[in-house]
């Protein structure tokens, strides 16, 4: 493994599993000193423990706390999410107001307060795992498309105001991920459109999708990596699909 990421400290939130977990492995490989944040303390602490990085137990629905919050990283992987299915009619009011503030409003006051430092070394990676979601829509998600429409529009900001900085910012959009999330969908998919939970990924989540199988965890932490790289300085304002094929259509 390449040591690309020498001296770089980075940051991943929802960093204890799944995607986050993937990415705090890939880029503590590459020499990359890594923060653990999760809101799951002993899983961010073992995590940590396993790569030599350091765990951040933090609550990030707790947005007025990370209102004053200051962040000395290089590399900002806002990545934590949460999901509700329902139908817009059903759909819970605290449950939208919810995901949105963990999957908008704290990547936006993490990115805040991860700014001046990066201006002041001329140097930053805000990378957004953003989602196909970001670009398209689908039926009985609508806090979780509208979290991901607004982070690729906040991520946008982001690059115009970083540039001159040193700073990039981009988003990555993956079909579903091998993760726990996507396998607590499976029940909820199911139940919303009444078939059986062994029929779902083949009739709702991979339908649209030409390679007809989940993105890996590991696959989602290459492309974070390279983005997190000196190689990815001219690469910003962009989201990078890793969907199958699905927004080909």
């Amino acid at each position: 493994m390449d040591n690309t990421l020498n001296g770089r400290k980075a940051v991943v939130t929802g960093g204890a599993s799944g995607i986050g977990a993937a990415c705090i492995r890939e880029l503590a490989a590459r020499g990359a000193k890594v923060v653990v944040a999760d809101v799951d303390s002993a899983g961010a602490a073992a995590l940590a423990d396993e790569v030599g990085g350091t765990a951040w137990s933090v609550d990030l629905l707790d947005v007025d706390g990370l209102a004053t919050l200051s962040l000395d990283c290089d590399i900002l992987v806002n990545n934590a999410g949460i999901q509700s299915i329902s139908p817009i009619e059903a759909f819970d009011p605290a449950d939208f107001r919810r995901i949105i503030a963990l999957m908008l409003e704290a990547p936006f006051l993490l990115i805040r307060a991860a700014l001046p430092h990066m201006y002041a070394n001329g140097f930053g990676r805000i990378i957004n795992v953003s989602s196909v979601h970001g670009i398209r829509a689908s039926p009985f998600k609508s806090a979780y498309v509208s979290a991901k429409h607004g982070l690729e529009g906040l991520s946008k900001v982001t690059a115009l105001e970083g540039g001159e900085h040193g700073v990039t910012s981009n988003c990555i959009n993956p079909g579903y991920v091998r993760t726990p999330l996507v396998e607590k969908q499976i029940v909820d998919q199911a139940k919303v459109h009444g078939i059986p939970e062994a029929e779902v990924l083949a009739k709702v989540m991979l339908t649209e999708s030409a390679v007809k199988r989940l993105v890996e965890p590991e696959e989602v932490a290459s492309l974070v990596a390279w983005m997190a790289s000196d190689h990815a300085g001219m690469v910003t304002g962009s989201s990078y699909v890793m969907d199958g094929g699905w927004s080909a259509r």
